[in-house]
């Protein structure tokens, strides 16, 4: 009886172990093509006063119309990314004009690079905890909440009073991914199977920035 009662706990713990590196496996596939498709903007404000999270909107809208110019023309997330890039001071001066004008003279930081991202929905397109391409844009002490958006493909142009992003950001997207990524981020008919598999990618995700948090602190 013993040492059936092994056999069975040997084959559970194989089982899960099984579970746990294909969860893993498939996370880590789905994850990375997904972050590979969009880089996104991250602003964040000088405090969580009104005025300074006015005027971190006050900055993010303008940077948006001068990035949504640049990229007028744009196919493909690293073409995106080199614009961004080589813009990078123009973004920079921007921010530091709306500041200005605004009657305050916080410095700016402008960084492109890899970013923690918790999940985050644009009208009916929701995106999964990661990490993702961005332009950050710190402001004065940026000890203010964050703002999160897509600027490639462009969701932070999201009609708010309907929830619906553009038919054409989602082409986009939809060009980028597999049937099966683009269903996780959108709304699909299989709701069930796609929460579950979303929140999935979610926990997985969350585990992995918190571990790579604690290694780099």
């Amino acid at each position: 009886m013993k040492r059936i009662f092994i056999r069975s706990l040997i084959l559970l713990l194989l089982f899960f172990s099984f579970f746990i590196v294909s969860a893993y496996s498939y996370v880590d596939n789905i994850s990375t093509n997904i972050a590979s498709s969009v880089f996104r903007l991250h602003v964040v404000a000088n405090s969580n006063s009104e005025e300074d999270q006015n005027l971190k909107y006050k900055v993010r809208d303008r940077l948006l119309d001068y990035m949504n110019f640049l990229c007028s023309e744009t196919t493909t997330k690293s073409e995106a990314i080199e614009i961004a890039i080589a813009h990078a001071s123009d973004f920079q001066k921007i921010a530091e004009d709306v500041i200005f004008e605004n009657g305050y003279d916080y410095p700016v930081e402008v960084e492109i690079g890899k970013t923690d991202f918790p999940t985050k929905s644009y009208g009916d397109v929701s995106l999964p905890a990661g990490t993702y391409d961005a332009l950050n844009v710190k402001i004065g002490s940026s000890q203010g909440q964050n703002w999160w958006c897509v600027m490639f493909p462009p969701l932070c142009f999201v009609d708010i009073s309907s929830g619906i992003v553009p038919d054409d950001s989602k082409e986009e997207l939809e060009d980028a991914l597999d049937d099966e990524e683009y269903d996780l981020i959108t709304n699909s008919e299989n709701r069930s199977e796609i929460k579950f598999k979303f929140k999935i990618i979610e926990i997985f995700e969350n585990i992995k920035m918190q571990l790579a948090s604690t290694t780099r602190n």
